[in-house]
Parts: structure tokens; sequence; C-alpha cells
């Protein structure tokens, strides 16, 4: 019996670690400073919450083992029921954790505000972004080009995203590069972000936003900056071009729609998409 226990045992733990084998931890291995940032302010938190943790859950243990039926050693105290010492022990270490994470929490929030200019050299490059169903559209105003369900930028240089949606809400998130920032309709949301390493990241969405959401995925793709300006020629040879009757087309709800590219850009798609809730317009119609 305690063979087959063992061997039970043995072969759930091989099968927990066959399964978290093909698990991607992309939050521990940050591409970005802000990434970065958050990983330490994550682990931080993690160990200085397992000063209690560990204790509770070894006591846990140790008191059960202590008190079991069969150990006749054990001191039997049933009229005890206080201790000054330890009730100051107790509980002044929890209050020094939450008053420590409290400080964390108020001093990172402020340093890492989404709005906030990266304090980094060079202008950034601006990534307009509009929430689609179930797909993601950029325009890159400067280089009057757009995409769909891809982008690219150069590593070492500062991103601005302006980010709205066009319709359910939504959540912008390339999670080896920063956090999360909400896309909602008739607002405009900011995200500054910054690769420091070339590569091909993940973006999601992090939002609960109907039937294709689990698929609203693109790819961000970061490179030199001569890389960059090559892209940014290729794409302006497309003969696609976003148009407002374009981008109408793609305002109708598609599930694990291509990748696309427009050689020109409506200068006005993503002002108006941002104040049609604002204005007496015709619903989904962009002038």
């Amino acid at each position: 019996m305690l063979k087959r226990r063992r061997l039970l045992i043995t072969g759930l733990m091989c099968g927990i670690a066959l399964l978290l084998s093909g698990c991607k931890f992309v939050l521990l291995d940050p591409k970005g400073m802000i990434a970065a940032d958050e990983k330490r302010i994550m682990l931080t938190s993690i160990l200085l919450m397992l000063i209690v943790v560990l204790p509770v859950i070894f006591l846990a243990f140790a008191i059960a083992w202590r008190y079991r039926e069969s150990n006749k050693h054990a001191t039997y105290a049933p009229e005890w029921s206080h201790n000054l010492l330890l009730e100051i022990i107790w509980w002044s270490i929890p209050c020094a954790i939450i008053a420590t994470l409290a400080t964390i929490t108020w001093i990172s929030s402020h340093r890492l505000d989404p709005y906030k200019p990266l304090a980094v050299k060079g202008e950034p490059l601006e990534i307009d972004v509009i929430a689609l169903r179930w797909k993601w559209l950029f325009i890159y105003p400067k280089q009057t080009i757009a995409t769909v369900n891809f982008i690219q930028f150069p590593v070492n240089v500062p991103v601005r995203f302006m980010i709205t949606a066009e319709g359910p809400m939504n959540s912008f998130q390339i999670p080896q590069l920063g956090g999360q920032i909400y896309a909602m309709a008739g607002m405009q949301t900011k995200l500054h972000l910054i690769a420091n390493a070339v590569g091909d990241y993940d973006g999601i969405s992090a939002n609960f936003s109907g039937d294709g959401f689990s698929d609203m995925k693109f790819i961000a793709r970061v490179t030199t900056k001569a890389q960059f300006d090559q892209w940014v020629k290729t794409v302006k040879q497309s003969k696609a071009t976003l148009t407002s009757d374009a981008y109408n087309q793609l305002v109708v709800p598609s599930i694990k729609h291509p990748q696309q590219s427009f050689s020109a850009v409506n200068k006005t798609i993503f002002e108006t998409v941002v104040m049609k809730t604002m204005m007496p317009m015709t619903e989904g119609n962009i002038k």
C-alpha cells in the first residue's frame, strides 16, 4: 500500500512538471526597462509576504504533529489563551510588512506611471492603437502607415502608445515590455514603453471583450533602427491604404484576423474614433 502511494505521488509530481514545462513565464523574462522594474517589485513583494506565509505553513504542520493524539508528552493547557510577547510579535511583523509594501507601492506607482514619459534620451516613436473586435489596429502618425495585429519599432527607442477602443472596453499589453492599460471607447489612454533587446514579443488582450477575445493577439517586433526604417519603406509599397471605407470594413467583427499593412492613412481616424461617442454620428462610420 505504501509503495503504491509513493508511486502515485511520484507520478503526480512528474505529471505536474511535464505540464509546467510548456509554460512561458514571460513576466520573469523582461526585455524592457519598465518590465524589469515590475519584475523587481513583484519579487520583492513575494519575498516580503513569504516572511509571514512560510512560518504559518511550517507551524500548521508542526502544531498538528506536536499535538497529535498519540503524543502523550505534549503539554495540555486548556486554560492558556494569551501571551503578550507572542501577540506583539505576530501583530508587529505583519504590520511592518504591510507598511513596507504600502511604501513600495506608493513610490513605484508614481515612478512607473504609464502616462509619464520615460527618462531616456531620444524622441519617442508614437503609435496610435485602436482596439477593434477582435483585432488590433496600429497607426504610425509620423510615418503615415498602419498595420493590423503587428507592430515594429527600434530597440532602445522609447515608444508612446495612444490607445482607444472601437466598441467594448479592452486592455493592451506586451507582457515582456510592461504592464497593461485599458482601451476604452470615447477615451484616450497612454502607455510609455521601451524594448532593450531585439526580438519578437507577444502582445495580448488582457481583458475579456467577447467571443474572439482569446485570439486577439499581435506580434511586437523589435529591430535595429536601420531594419525599422527598411520595414517602413516596405510597408509604404503596399497597395492597400487605410481610407475611411477600409477602416469601416475593419470595424466588422472578425476572429483570428490576419496581419495587414497599409501604405497610407486617413489622419483623422484615431481622433474621430475617440470623439465619435460625443458627436452626432452614424454608428460605425468614419467620415
